[in-house]
């Protein structure tokens, strides 16, 4: 006999979520653990995995890196019941610590939901640089064909092509609210569209790119936060990835009103056949 004998999934709801706050300092894991209290908090009916240690069943999209903000985490989970999404998405808001807030839910339609993201729209904010130089570094990196960049991962450094990955970078006019009035005054916000690669190229790499083509300095203070997520179109945009399951939660919608029968007209019939 299994150790858990969990019911099956009946089905699945794909929910966007943010980071922000000092939680965005949190690692992937601890933000896995703090939706798994959650969910045990909201009493939702999760799906569980067999064996002796279960875990709620979690697909998880790839996570904005420690350090960074988000408005567009994506995550899917399993019931055991069939519940209203928007349901879903208060009761796990509400279990949830300051810092992390679930925007929307909808019902997992069909196709991978991992398959319609290949890139990420990034807000960053460079402190210490004016737009007017942001703009001329971001112009010289855009025209320069391939630029290496070093990180240092845990097998030691590693030198990424982080001009491969950004497809469009624009500078936002007017100033920055700052939210420490004390530290640097000037500030130029990066808009930076970026497709994910493996190794993914983070904003810090944007930013050492910028450095490299332009001198600006390394030490500037940055706030990174991901704006959205989804497939690269044609003009490269981004095309929401949870747009396709909005639409086939409607065509359900009106297949199921098509499918019952207008008791109305259905007596007029009757009464108009036996009149």
């Amino acid at each position: 006999m299994s150790p858990n004998p969990s019911a099956a999934p009946v089905c699945k709801v794909r929910l966007r979520y943010a980071k922000r706050g000092k939680l965005r300092f949190t690692s992937h894991r601890d933000v896995a653990r703090a939706f798994e209290r959650a969910l045990r908090r909201a009493g939702l009916p999760m799906a569980y995995s067999q064996g002796y240690h279960p875990h709620p069943k979690f697909s998880w999209l790839v996570a904005a890196p420690t350090g960074a903000a988000s408005d567009a985490e994506y995550v899917e989970i399993a019931l055991v019941e069939h519940l209203d999404p928007e349901m879903v998405r208060a009761r796990l808001d509400a279990a949830l610590p300051d810092g992390l807030a679930v925007l929307e839910g909808v019902l997992a339609g069909p196709g991978a939901l991992a398959d319609r993201i290949d890139a990420s729209a990034w807000r960053i904010e460079v402190r210490g640089v004016d737009g007017a130089r942001l703009r001329e570094a971001a112009d010289l990196l855009l025209a320069t064909p391939k630029l290496l960049v070093e990180r240092v991962t845990k097998d030691g450094p590693r030198s990424i092509d982080a001009r491969a990955a950004i497809v469009s970078l624009e500078v936002e006019d007017g100033p920055a609210v700052l939210p420490e009035p004390d530290h640097l005054g000037e500030c130029g916000i990066l808009m930076a569209v970026v497709r994910q690669v493996s190794p993914a190229v983070r904003p810090d790499d944007v930013l050492s790119a910028l450095g490299a083509v332009a001198g600006l300095p390394s030490s500037v203070l940055v706030k990174a936060i991901r704006t959205a997520q989804g497939w690269l179109d044609d003009d490269g945009g981004l095309v929401d990835p949870l747009a396709a399951d909005r639409a086939s939660a409607r065509t359900a919608v009106v297949g199921k009103a098509l499918a019952q029968p207008d008791d109305g007209w259905h007596q007029l019939d009757v009464a108009g056949h036996t009149g």
